[in-house]
């Protein structure tokens, strides 16, 4: 439990209408599952970040940094420690010339309907990708052929120490779904992407073209973590998961979806230990059949 000292010190640094205790953590992730999380800290801009981050470290207090929450599990019994909630009191764009500055908070189709009104093409893949810039270039998100390491230039961070850095493209360590600040200490503060000029209409039809695509293959009524395993390579997890029997499989709330079966979905009242189950049965039987082994994408917190 945070104590009642740790809360009157980020007060400090934070209003306190931003920060809430024992919050619901279903409420924050797109799986619509988590307990409480002893304290929840809404950021409102790199300054607060800086001197709350440099505080947790030597209070030794943990912290996790939060964005939309579309790619976490959230343990039933909720996470010991601060949330660090970077959203839209940090989602700030602009645009100059063939470059968009955004802000962590801002949504990755935020930025996207961005780019469309100014013409700028190059984007159009993160246009459904439902996280933010932060959490998308921490997870280098990609679809349909494109990925965060194609468009980023420039990426703010602040260091566990409270210091703001600039890491350009080739310093952030681009890989498949990761990133060097992954398994680093720094926290995204804002984003420069390059793209280039475009036809308006153009990219407004690969946009559409792309959320039809999603609409008819991905399970988007239902919550879920998006792909809940990373490509495996020479093969596609959905389809090993469909060949090894798992189409509609359900443990408790959790459901692998018929519609895609890379998607686990919560088909209603699912839990985090629905999920890890679902997950660890796949995963036994897919290396079991075809020698393959699953590897998540979904981040685990608790």
């Amino acid at each position: 439990m945070i104590s009642g000292a740790v809360v009157e010190a980020l007060e400090r640094y934070v209003p306190r209408d931003n920060i809430r205790l024992q919050e619901p953590m279903a409420g924050h992730t797109t799986f619509r599952i988590g307990g409480p999380a002893d304290c929840f800290l809404q950021l409102e801009d790199e300054e607060q970040l800086r001197k709350v981050r440099r505080y947790l470290d030597l209070a030794g207090v943990p912290f996790f940094v939060l964005g939309n929450g579309s790619n976490l599990l959230v343990d039933d019994a909720g996470y010991r420690g601060v949330i660090l909630q970077i959203g839209t009191k940090m989602s700030d764009i602009s645009v100059q010339g063939c470059h968009i500055i955004a802000k962590a908070g801002a949504t990755l189709r935020q930025v996207a309907a961005a780019a469309l009104e100014h013409g700028l093409t190059g984007f159009e893949f993160a246009a459904g990708i439902p996280g933010t810039v932060g959490g998308g270039v921490v997870m280098n998100a990609g679809a349909y052929g494109g990925e965060m390491s194609q468009v980023v230039t420039q990426v703010r961070v602040v260091s566990r120490e409270g210091e703001v850095m600039e890491l350009d493209n080739s310093t952030m360590e681009f890989g498949y779904r990761t990133s060097v600040i992954r398994h680093g200490s720094f926290t995204v503060t804002e984003v420069t992407f390059c793209l280039e000029l475009g036809d308006r209409e153009a990219i407004r039809a690969r946009m559409e073209d792309l959320a039809a695509r999603r609409r008819e293959k991905q399970p988007l009524e239902y919550p879920s973590a998006g792909s809940t395993f990373k490509r495996p390579e020479g093969h596609f997890a959905g389809q090993l998961i469909m060949e090894a029997g798992f189409a509609g499989y359900q443990i408790g709330g959790a459901r692998v979806s018929e519609k895609h079966c890379g998607f686990l979905i919560n088909a209603g009242n699912a839990t985090a230990r629905d999920v890890r189950a679902l997950i660890g049965e796949i995963q036994e039987r897919v290396k079991e059949r075809f020698r393959v082994e699953l590897e998540t994408e979904v981040v685990f917190l608790g």
